[in-house]
């Protein structure tokens, strides 16, 4: 596979947030292919549709870093569109299922997902859209999450932002696990690394091994 030079981005990585809860949503694909993936689809899921129609790409692929209502909200909306499978570890799969609850719970009124149609698994490579997406199981924030990692981007869902880290107050998370995670699995990564989390700015891992207090003193 040929790879691009070092901190040059992989052809398409387009990002939305949007009201009420300012996800990122991330539209990731090769130079050389006319295809993409949509990580995380939520309530900016129609900015990202219209950049898949203007600029004429095939949607291959749905990727999940984990199954909160925020990250999978605009799910049903693409598969409206797009009959492309959607990819979520099974540690996940009950958050998943219970999306109605999860809107209800928060004061909002979602319908159910649609079945997830491919199963993601630790040290697990996805060839899609001219990328490998190598795949990092790193709970704590929930069960099942997982950060992608593509060249040298790691799309890292809400397991860390810049100068903070996921929550872990919700059911299924655990503070622990979740600074394990991250210590064991996100850092080891390389400092030079661009993080693109679910929530905020871009940041690097080097950037928030030396100034996010939460992390502050890791090895």
């Amino acid at each position: 596979m040929k790879r691009p030079p070092p901190g040059e981005k992989p052809s398409i990585i387009d990002s939305r947030a949007v009201e009420p809860f300012y996800k990122n949503g991330y539209l990731v694909g090769s130079r050389d292919s006319t295809e993409v993936v949509y990580i995380d689809p939520g309530e900016e899921v129609e900015s990202i549709l219209e950049l898949v129609s203007t600029r004429q790409r095939e949607l291959v692929a749905i990727l999940l870093t984990h199954a909160h209502m925020d990250h999978i909200s605009g799910i049903a909306r693409v598969r409206e569109q797009h009959d492309a499978p959607i990819y979520l570890h099974p540690d996940d799969r009950h958050l998943y299922q219970s999306l109605p609850a999860q809107a209800q719970f928060f004061g909002f009124q979602y319908g159910p997902a649609p079945p997830v149609d491919r199963e993601l698994s630790d040290h697990q490579v996805l060839e899609l859209a001219g990328l490998e997406f190598k795949v990092h199981l790193t709970p704590g924030h929930s069960p099942g999450h997982v950060c992608f990692e593509v060249e040298q981007h790691i799309f890292c869902g809400d397991v860390v932002f810049q100068g903070s880290i996921g929550r872990t107050d919700l059911p299924g998370g655990s503070s622990e696990v979740l600074l394990s995670s991250i210590q064991e699995r996100v850092l080891p990564l390389g400092d030079e690394r661009l993080l693109y989390p679910g929530h905020g700015p871009q940041t690097t891992i080097g950037q928030e091994r030396r100034t996010n207090p939460f992390l502050v003193g890791m090895a």
